[in-house]
């Protein structure tokens, strides 16, 4: 038990210490590529903490013979939304609360966002969403190839997010942590940096995760409920530790666009594995997972669309994931 505990805070320090370390390269990545702050939030810094957990999900539905292990990956692609909708953005809530003291903002006071970006990213999330849903209560031949319209989602999205203009920055661009001196560091370190920092989060969050697992017969969970209300927050912890990095420096912008770009892929590239290689069919607990995870982005869309957010109302949505548990272990 012991060194359970002393391997899952082990690990969690290690990928908050190698977020710091990604979020710094993958910063200095966007401005050599000449790509805008947000569209480094939500395509390089949401690809290299997501394609990991794609990967994983890859390896579940395609390359394993065991029913339960593809399963596993189905979860996995509903599990990562939910955890991000709820559980990522009410994290960015309480950081704002508590960063926001120290600037002298109250608990309730407003900050600028993109509401017409971040709305719009919500309401096409939701629609893919609610897709992917439908096409889980209902078995036909053709379904697979449904797949490539969730590859070509992820790619109208990535073509647009890269194509934004360039907008004014936030925040002071830190110096490249393996060059600190060169203030313009060349193209192969930032590249050096950031897949290090990438592989580093890869590794420390697989340890997490087997960890995690261990937990569950302490609380006479069984496997299966053990990883459908743990694994999703394990597996989501990069992009969480990077929100709370970006808030503490005061790149609210940064920290929201993460997390919008994660929950793309999270919502195609995932499923378009699951539609490829398994019958992607959700059973009941999936579907009060998917039912949690709609409320959730109803309720963002409806905030994003004023353009200004507090921290006080972004928190609020991380209750629904405790909703989502407690609904769970009662259909299970």
């Amino acid at each position: 038990m012991f060194l359970t505990i002393g391997l899952l805070l082990a690990s969690a320090g290690l990928i908050y210490l190698s977020c710091e370390i990604f979020v710094n390269g993958v910063e200095w990545l966007g401005r050599k590529l000449d790509i805008s702050q947000t569209a480094t939030g939500t395509i390089l810094a949401a690809f290299g903490t997501a394609l990991p957990e794609s990967v994983v999900t890859l390896v579940a539905t395609a390359f394993s013979d065991d029913d339960a292990q593809r399963q596993i990956g189905i979860g996995a692609a509903l599990g990562g939304p939910l955890a991000l909708s709820t559980v990522a953005y009410g994290v960015v809530g309480v950081c704002l609360l508590v960063y926001g003291r120290r600037l002298g903002r109250g608990p309730h006071a407003f900050i600028e966002v993109n509401g017409n970006r971040l709305s719009r990213d919500q309401a096409w999330f939701l629609g893919i969403f609610v897709f992917k849903v439908a096409l889980g209560l209902l078995a036909f031949s053709v379904k697979p190839w449904l797949g490539f319209a969730f590859l070509a989602a992820y790619a109208g999205y990535f073509w647009t997010e890269m194509r934004s203009k360039t907008e004014a920055e936030e925040g002071e661009l830190a110096p490249l942590r393996l060059r600190p001196r060169d203030k313009c560091p060349c193209l192969g370190w930032i590249l050096l940096q950031t897949v290090l920092a990438t592989a580093v989060i890869f590794i420390a969050s697989r340890i997490f995760v087997s960890q995690l697992e261990a937990v569950g017969p302490w609380l006479g969970l069984s496997p299966q409920v053990t990883a459908l209300l743990f694994s999703p927050i394990a597996t989501e912890l990069p992009e969480t530790m990077n929100a709370v990095i970006w808030v503490r420096q005061g790149k609210e912008r940064l920290a929201l666009a993460n997390i919008s770009g994660a929950m793309m892929i999270q919502a195609t590239i995932p499923t378009a594995f699951g539609l490829f290689f398994t019958p992607w069919l959700l059973d009941r607990t999936l579907l009060v997972a998917a039912g949690v995870t709609s409320l959730s982005i109803v309720f963002l869309f409806l905030a994003f669309r004023r353009g200004k957010v507090s921290g006080a109302m972004l928190s609020q949505v991380g209750w629904l994931y405790g909703i989502f548990a407690i609904v769970a272990l009662i259909v299970h």
